[in-house]
């Protein structure tokens, strides 16, 4: 069965806000392979009627990699999809509802042992840093250390200085994407009063493995809520604003660019490195993932073109083909373990075989025991009973030579003559 791997959904902002109830609703139907399924029912407001139900889901609770993205200019609805608004508690986001269903899924699944891990990566004028970091409060950005990326021989990509924080609970993930939210870059634009000003990477590290055994299954599933684009003249942004407009639509650029190139046929080369977001996100676009992007569109007349243009891209993204794989390894110290173990009894069933006999001594504490089991043995009345020492030799050759001793001594008293 062919996997879908790439989806694409829109999501329309109407042009006049009305009170909504719940946008959003869990689905809980595949038990065999639990995966979220977040749904945006019929949208009746102001005459807007999307008549295609639209869905997307993950499952990165079976070990598959995933990245859900926003895309649309900036004002269009997509830190309210990926984050949710704060007014009201059926407003929440795409990344709380998230934590919700895996923290429940996790409590249900009581056969296998799970851990959690949370990051969460801001790229901010083509700099990465930790919005964990628990110096941003008391430190400028100028300050803070840099995430910057590195490579290793197979092309995976790694995060320095990207901290990973365990999450035994939902309500403990919550509070790291909490504080992680408080620490991004927003302004004030014209076309936005609360716009963010960075790309910024909420990532779930999930880890999981069967009691006793040595296999262990990895995923990540990236949220991602990108930076809008802007058309600086119809904005009108200057000093530090256009400085980080510039920046924004750099780094869309160059998406646009790994996208044209992922969905050209026989493109042998795909310029990752062009830019940071490009390269986090290798996996998620044309590699191990199962990648959702959300179109957002604000369908207001003078937004047109970037609408347009955004429905464009997630064409150009509709063409792309990831390949998801099982994320399984084997824990390496626990096979050290076992390993160890078959070791040690082809050592003693090698040495039954061969009759050599190991170099070291025997313990006080073994001869002690040794001692104990041949006096037991002596003792015991039953003609049936046994004396297993294993199959160490040198136990073995301890006790023929205990045995051997008793017998001498008590031969020689047997052929004393009274005087």
């Amino acid at each position: 069965m062919v996997k879908q791997t790439i989806q694409i959904f829109a999501r329309v902002k109407p042009t006049v806000r009305k009170q909504q109830q719940g946008i959003y609703s869990i689905d809980e139907d595949e038990k065999l392979t639990p995966s979220l399924e977040i749904i945006l029912p019929r949208d009746l407001a102001d005459g807007f009627v999307n008549n295609k139900r639209e869905s997307y889901k993950f499952n990165v609770l079976a070990g598959y990699n995933g990245t859900i993205f926003a895309y649309g200019q900036t004002g269009s609805g997509k830190t309210f999809t990926i984050t949710g608004g704060a007014e009201r508690y059926s407003d929440r986001g795409i990344i709380p509802r998230t934590l919700s269903y895996i923290f429940e899924q996790l409590q249900k699944d009581s056969s296998t042992i799970h851990t959690t891990h949370i990051s969460y990566l801001e790229i901010y004028n083509e700099c990465g840093y930790d919005l964990l970091d628990p110096r941003h409060e008391a430190s400028s950005l100028e300050d803070l250390p840099k995430v910057t990326i590195l490579e290793d021989p197979d092309q995976n990509i790694h995060l320095k200085n990207l901290s990973l924080h365990q999450a035994a609970t939902e309500e403990e993930a919550l509070n790291l994407l909490f504080l992680g939210d408080t620490n991004r870059m927003i302004a004030e634009t014209p076309m936005n009063q609360a716009s963010t000003r960075s790309h910024c990477i909420f990532t779930i590290h999930l880890s999981s493995k069967e009691p006793g055994s040595a296999t262990v299954r990895h995923a990540k599933l990236h949220l991602v809520d990108l930076a809008g684009s802007e058309r600086v003249a119809k904005t009108g942004v200057g000093g530090q604003l256009l400085t980080e407009a510039k920046y924004i639509n750099l780094s869309l650029h160059y998406l646009e660019q790994v996208i044209i190139a992922l969905s050209e046929k026989h493109r042998a080369h795909i310029p990752y490195r062009n830019s940071m977001m490009t390269s986090v996100l290798r996996d998620s676009l044309g590699g191990n993932c199962m990648t959702t992007m959300i179109a957002t569109l604000s369908l207001e007349k003078r937004n047109i073109d970037e609408s347009i243009s955004t429905c464009r891209f997630a064409q150009r993204v509709a063409l792309i083909k990831n390949e998801a794989v099982l994320n399984e390894e084997i824990d390496p110290r626990l096979m050290i373990i076992r390993l160890q173990k078959e070791i040690q009894e082809l050592k003693d069933e090698l040495a039954v075989v061969t009759g050599e006999q190991r170099t070291e001594a025997l313990t006080d504490a073994e001869l002690l025991q040794l001692e104990k089991l041949i006096t037991s043995f002596l003792e015991d009345q039953d003609p049936e009973s046994r004396l297993d020492v294993g199959t160490d030799m040198r136990k073995i050759h301890h006790c023929f030579h205990h045995l051997k001793v008793k017998f001498s001594i008590s031969s020689s008293r047997s052929h004393c003559v009274p005087c």
